[in-house]
């Protein structure tokens, strides 16, 4: 940049006015940084030139008050032959265009002399808002100038560190050219807060400008000795510098001419300029615009492109030569994309040819129960299609109430259940519902869908629809029936003798008493007392033939599907009416063992007393082969633990032959000659419906003539929880 117009009438003016150099001497010219007002600068600087001139002769000496902006077209177009400014501004120039220093600048205050400085950040004193630098975001901020060093420089590293960018988090950020008006505009409140070099506060305060009391400094550094209020740390005064093309000879005698100063009238003591030192280090205004990417290291710690190839043309170079490497695998990769692309589809449709393949119901579903897959015969049986499931939990859909109506709980579903555990399960009685609002019974399996970091993420229900195996079972079930109440027939035909005699019994006594009672009336010789005894007689034998028909008929009748809460042991006691009479001839003795704290179980009663005549009967029957003097015959109830309760039925008969024992419950399978082996069958097939177990529990064949011994046992649940809906005893909790 050339110097401005104004500069360059200001030139002319002072060489107008200024002494006529003689033809023996030689102009030199010293630039010097214009930042407090052309006049002040002129004022303080010109005695230092004049002192010069007369130090050292042939040479003429003046000073070139430059503006900031100035500075760098006098220095590139040699328009001065020395310079005289900050230090920011001397380290710019030495980087740019090689000028040197030869002394560094002394300032005193109260009689001691500072050759560093710094810079101050201040606002008015009744700003309470601004106490630290952070604070000053989004406030309005002056400085001196850009390349000032003490008037901004400084500062703008503090607030660099403090996390203020000055560019983008103020107000608004202006420059005013010189220190004064900075300062100035703090105090008139045109701005909120400012920043100036070292000293500027205290040259104001002493000519009355200002007082300090009325301002307020911002992060004040106050245990370092130096005596002007700063802060930011301290840095190295200006420099007197020359130029590249001023001589070493003249930069010499200057240099010792400066160093020689003493107090004389040429020091300007009002503006505390006090002489020179010499040259001092200004490696930390280096380093300042190091950090700040100012000019001349605007491009300092940044790496550019030129310069990571000319440092790591090797490893560039190997780079390359592995993208080319990456490049090739990655269209190899492609490829075989391409190629498993076209194997999933293939493995897609060969899974929807093996599921639609399948009769049983297929489905898949998320652990959100969403659906995402299902085979034709789901969609065949239930009427369902995929999308109703991604608009609706499979749960709230497929199977969310029991057959009877009641609901099915989504925590008690077995598909929730697997996602939770990621346990299978096998469900083999439950109700799905249709499309159409029916159900039907199935059995299913619920398997998790495992993924790689061993988490379920969906479950696979295998489903089959068991309603024609129900309506069999239905009808095995009749069927045993219609075979269980033949064998009960079948039984009382046997025992006809043994009900006759029990019955004809009761029905003498009651014939013979009636027959005396009317003989007593008609001779007329009876007391009334004697003829309610008789009376009374007759009423309990008919009672007892009574309840032997009653217990006969409820016997051999078909049995109702009811189950109700029964004691065992009345049971028993009802059933041994039945084979009082055959014991009796067969001279053996019936033993009751039976426990009259046994709680109730919810059984069908007819069909154990089935269960009980035909174990009582064998062994009845047993015993009667028997050449054993004292035949028994043990019946006994007892509780196994809290959950179950035990039937035993024990005689000491000839024991069960060995080649019987292990398929003694299998149907027409008997040791008896007339028997058709169906009598333990059904048995069995009893209690597994009243999830009981019926057991052979000890059998041995001694000598012919000697004791054996059979002990059948069965046991019979004992609930712990029961609830009456609908007037139906139904089980809620059934231990086993």
């Amino acid at each position: 940049m050339k110097l401005t117009i104004v500069s360059a009438l200001v030139l002319c003016c002072t060489l107008l006015i200024m002494p006529i150099v003689s033809a023996n001497e030689k102009l030199v010219h010293i630039g010097v940084l214009n930042h407090r007002g052309y006049n002040i600068t002129k004022q303080i600087w010109q005695p230092t030139a004049d002192y010069l001139s007369e130090t050292i002769s042939s040479y003429r000496f003046d000073i070139i008050p430059l503006d900031f902006d100035e500075i760098d077209s006098a220095v590139n177009n040699s328009d001065i032959d020395f310079l005289l400014v900050n230090s920011g501004i001397y380290v710019n120039m030495e980087v740019r265009y090689r000028i040197s220093r030869i002394v560094t600048l002394n300032n005193k205050i109260d009689g001691i002399p500072l050759n560093v400085f710094g810079g101050v950040i201040f606002t008015r004193k009744n700003r309470d808002d601004i106490d630290s630098i952070a604070s000053i975001k989004h406030k309005r901020f002056m400085a001196v100038d850009k390349t000032s060093l003490g008037g901004f420089q400084m500062a703008w590293q503090l607030m660099k560190e403090a996390g203020v960018d000055p560019f983008s988090d103020f107000l608004s950020m202006s420059f005013a050219g010189n220190h004064d008006e900075v300062v100035m505009a703090v105090k008139n409140g045109l701005v909120d807060a400012g920043t100036v070099r070292t000293g500027i506060l205290e040259i104001l305060a002493a000519k009355g400008d200002i007082r300090l009391d009325e301002f307020k400094i911002i992060s004040p550094i106050d245990n370092d000795g130096f005596p002007y209020l700063h802060s930011t740390p301290l840095y190295p005064e200006w420099p007197f510098s020359k130029l590249r093309y001023t001589s070493n000879e003249l930069a010499q005698k200057v240099a010792l001419s400066l160093l020689k100063m003493k107090n004389t009238h040429v020091i300007d003591v009002d503006h505390h300029y006090v002489g020179w030192t010499i040259p001092l280090s200004y490696q930390p205004v280096h380093d300042l615009f190091k950090e700040l990417h100012l000019t001349p290291y605007e491009e300092y710690g940044r790496f550019t492109l030129l310069d990571a190839i000319k440092r790591y043309w090797k490893g560039i170079a190997a780079l390359l030569f592995f993208t080319l490497i990456m490049t090739l695998m990655s269209t190899w990769i492609v490829r075989l994309n391409r190629q498993l692309k076209k194997s999933k589809k293939s493995l897609e449709y060969q899974h929807d040819l093996v599921l639609n393949s399948v009769c049983d119901g297929i489905y898949g579903v998320d652990v959100q129960g969403n659906c995402i897959f299902m085979n034709r015969s789901m969609r065949e049986n239930t009427g369902w299609e995929i999308k109703d499931f991604r608009e609706g939990n499979q749960h709230i859909l497929l199977h969310h109430s029991h057959e009877d109506g009641s609901v099915h709980k989504l925590e008690e579903c077995p598909v929730y259940l697997t996602f939770m555990d990621k346990q299978p399960r096998y469900i083999d009685d439950d109700v799905f519902w249709k499309k159409d609002g029916t159900c039907f019974p199935v059995e299913y399996s619920s398997t998790p869908i495992i993924d790689y970091k061993g988490d379920a993420v969906g479950s696979v229900v295998v489903y089959r629809d068991i309603s024609d195996r129900k309506l069999a079972d239905e009808e095995k079930r009749r069927h045993q029936t219609e075979i269980a109440h033949m064998a009960r027939l079948n039984t009382m035909g046997e025992m006809t003798s043994g009900i006759a005699h029990e019955l004809n019994q009761p029905l003498t006594a009651i014939a013979t008493t009636s027959f005396a009672c009317i003989q007593m009336l008609e001779t007329g010789r009876v007391a009334k007392d004697k003829l309610v005894d008789i009376l009374e007689t007759i009423g309990r034998q008919a009672e007892h033939s009574g309840e032997i028909i009653k217990q006969l008929r409820q016997f051999v009748r078909k049995e109702q599907p009811e189950r109700s809460m029964t004691n065992i042991n009345d049971l028993i006691n009802e059933v041994l009416l039945f084979v009082k009479s055959e014991s009796l001839k067969s001279n053996i003795k019936i033993i009751r063992e039976m426990d009259k704290n046994l709680p109730k179980v919810l059984v069908q009663p007819i069909q154990i007393e089935q269960v009980l005549l035909n174990l009582l009967k064998n062994s009845i029957e047993s015993l009667q082969t028997s050449q054993t003097a004292n035949k028994h015959l043990i019946i006994k109830t007892e509780l196994a633990g809290e959950n179950a309760l035990v039937v035993t039925v024990e005689d000491n008969g000839p024991g069960i032959n060995k080649a019987l024992k292990e398929d003694v419950f299998d149907p027409f399978i008997t040791n008896k000659t007339d028997g058709l082996g169906l009598g333990l069958s059904i048995s069995q097939g009893i209690i597994e419906a009243h999830h009981g177990k019926l057991y052979l529990h000890t059998s041995y064949v001694s000598d012919i003539y000697g004791e054996g011994q059979t002990v059948f046992r069965f046991t019979l649940p004992v609930l712990n929880e029961i609830s009456v809906i609908n007037n139906n005893v139904s089980l809620k909790n059934l231990v086993r």
